[in-house]
């Protein structure tokens, strides 16, 4: 059985990783997360066509992440 990975929710799950730790209050974090996200977005859509829905795709997902994460203490 071959394992095939979906690049989109590989490039999402490595965002949430990546937002995770960017800032001290819950706006830096949505902030600085939307702006990594909506980056990575643009590079993972213009991948399979739509650059501009992968950049709003991760921009939410980057904000949602970094907004209701906790900075590590």
């Amino acid at each position: 059985m071959s394992l095939k990975i979906n690049t989109p929710l590989a490039a999402l799950i490595a965002l949430g990783h990546l937002t995770s730790a960017c800032g001290e209050r819950p706006i830096d974090r949505a902030l600085t997360g939307g702006a990594i996200g909506a980056g990575t977005g643009a590079v993972v859509g213009s991948t399979v066509g739509n650059p501009i829905a992968g950049a709003v795709i991760g921009g939410a997902a980057g904000a949602t992440i970094g907004a209701v994460t906790a900075p590590e203490r």
